[in-house]
């Protein structure tokens, strides 16, 4: 807990365990999109600072992963990783020795930004390696092995008997292994912004799709046309705006991918830090107009270490403010 006479606003997960998550150099997704926030965070002299809490990474349980995972994918990835070679899914997603600890220390790190807004340590969290949106309940997909977005929310109804969530997504990639997995769940709101799934990976995300069944208008998928701007995300803000507020929350998820920015490698979006700043900001607005609605800040993609330093180094300041 916070100490007395501090004021302790942003639990922080920190530590270079979170590293592993690793799939070579040559691979996007390595250790120097995470690392050259680190060490951004290291020269602003931010790790220190009062109002943040740091949390050290942990691995999930075998148990704690099942909440999503079917049990025998969780096998399967355990087998792989022991294997050290191969492939997860069908070309993107390559196994490596002990990718298992690598894929459930990501999760238990997101569990442990959950536990620290919901005992009330702090008002905010965020783990930056978290957020890998693409997994399946039973397969890994896009660079992503376990979905510590599904596993949090299962964890956040089952031990904290939360029911109502918002998750909002700004990764340039459609999360839909949330979107999906979730589409008929009334009680898990959706906003997703992302590439037009006809230019860009996963190629899904349309705006007909609005959740099934009991949770027709739960979801907003808002595409992007490739090189977008700033100024065709305002157009798009206001209707998720619109759509964040027509019901409360008791937790709210910000999936804030940097591959979303001007100069990432592979895609195609030319939006700014500001982008993700705006949606920080009413996030922040909307959690102080839900009885205190604890906020989670996710990772999420972003292949240009340059704009991960940039984006998620901006984004903590702007939590503690």
């Amino acid at each position: 807990m916070a100490s007395r006479g501090l004021r302790r606003i942003l639990g922080l997960v920190y530590g270079r365990e979170l590293l592993s998550y690793d799939f070579g150099p040559s691979h996007v997704m390595n250790s120097a999109r995470l690392e050259s926030f680190f060490k951004a965070l290291e020269s602003s002299g931010l790790v220190a600072d009062s109002r943040i809490i740091l949390i050290k990474p942990r691995m999930a349980t075998m148990e704690e992963i099942a909440l999503y995972h079917d049990e025998k994918y969780i096998e399967f990835v355990r087998h792989m990783s022991a294997e050290g070679k191969g492939l997860l899914d069908h070309g993107d997603t390559p196994a490596f020795p002990g990718v298992f600890e690598a894929a459930s220390l990501v999760v238990g790190s997101t569990l442990e930004a959950l536990d620290a807004v919901m005992r009330r340590d702090v008002s905010y969290s965020m783990n930056p390696m978290g957020g890998l949106h693409h997994a399946r309940r039973g397969r890994a997909a896009g660079f992503c092995v376990f979905n510590d977005i599904g596993v949090l929310i299962e964890k956040a109804r089952r031990k904290y008997g939360v029911r109502k969530i918002l998750y909002v997504d700004l990764d340039a990639h459609h999360g839909d292994g949330v979107m999906y997995d979730y589409y008929y769940d009334p009680d898990l709101f959706i906003v997703d912004f992302h590439e037009n799934g006809r230019y860009l990976y996963p190629g899904t995300g349309f705006e007909g799709e609005t959740g099934g069944g009991e949770a027709a208008g739960t979801k907003l998928n808002l595409p992007l046309k490739p090189w977008a701007t700033d100024r065709d995300f305002e157009d798009k803000v206001e209707k998720a705006k619109q759509f964040m507020s027509k019901a409360s929350f008791e937790l709210m998820v910000f999936q804030a991918g940097a591959d979303s920015i001007a100069g990432d490698p592979i895609t195609h979006l030319k939006l700014s830090a500001q982008a993700h700043l705006q949606i920080v900001s009413f996030l922040k607005d909307l959690s102080s107009k839900s009885s205190m609605c604890p906020l989670i800040v996710l990772g999420g993609g972003g292949y240009n270490p340059s704009n991960t330093a940039e984006v998620w180094l901006k984004i903590v300041n702007a939590l503690i403010q």
